[in-house]
């Protein structure tokens, strides 16, 4: 593996620990200036985030209803009764973004495909980037104030549902993410920066538990004033 992409997977945990476990789950609190312009703006309530370490699965509960969840992979997502009833689904979800913009209204399976991609992502980061078919380079670090924060770029796999093919991770002397930037092809591919913070350790693992993606200028610095989605995780197990 890269050097740095060595060290970063061990400040979150280690490989050794990271093999050990199968699933996340968390609390989740999430808003952000997307969800309005999508026309689904988020409550503030919390809901329960599960996702599988290994393989691209997520859920999300409540949704939609108080007795409804998410079901998501990249091939698939589904609204479901908590009793296995579908409520709604949709197969290869991916095409229904074609001709997107940022602008274009979501429906909730539009809604939960984002979701799941996005926070399987998140809860699996540094270590999804070790995984077959990534290809991770070193790239110019980026200076945050009176930090130099070393970069890799990934490309990723087809197979993985996620922002876009190519993304940037910026991790802190520490080894720790601070910064991940991509573009969101699925709302008109608009450039993100997003910040991480407030890291704790969960079950031998290490991760930040507030992210803030911003709008990301020509010059690479976030746009403060549009906080895109914003994501405060609590209660967190890895088993």
């Amino acid at each position: 593996m890269n050097e740095l992409l060595t060290e970063s997977i061990k400040a979150h945990g280690g490989n050794m620990r990271w093999r050990q476990l199968t699933q996340a789950r968390a609390t989740l609190v999430s808003g952000g200036q997307l969800f309005a312009a999508k026309g689904l703006p988020q409550d503030p309530a919390p809901r329960e985030m599960t996702v599988l370490l290994h393989e691209e699965h997520a859920s999300v509960r409540p949704f939609g209803a108080p007795d409804q969840k998410t079901d998501f992979t990249p091939g698939r997502v589904s609204i479901d009764k908590l009793d296995g009833r579908v409520v709604a689904a949709r197969e290869n979800p991916r095409s229904s973004f074609t001709g997107h913009t940022l602008e274009t209204p979501w429906d909730p399976l539009d809604r939960a495909y984002f979701n799941g991609y996005a926070l399987w992502t998140y809860l699996t980061t540094p270590f999804l980037l070790a995984m077959p078919g990534f290809t991770v380079t070193e790239i110019e670090p980026w200076r945050e104030g009176d930090e130099l924060w070393r970069g890799l770029r990934a490309a990723f796999p087809p197979d993985i549902a996620s922002h876009s093919t190519h993304q940037n991770f910026y991790f802190g002397p520490d080894r720790l993410l601070r910064r991940h930037d991509y573009h969101v092809d699925v709302a008109g591919a608009f450039p993100a920066a997003q910040y991480v913070y407030d890291f704790v350790e969960a079950d031998g693992i290490v991760l930040p538990t507030k992210r803030r993606a911003y709008r990301r200028d020509a010059h690479g610095s976030p746009i403060l004033e549009q906080v895109m989605v914003s994501i405060d995780l609590s209660d967190v197990h890895f088993s």
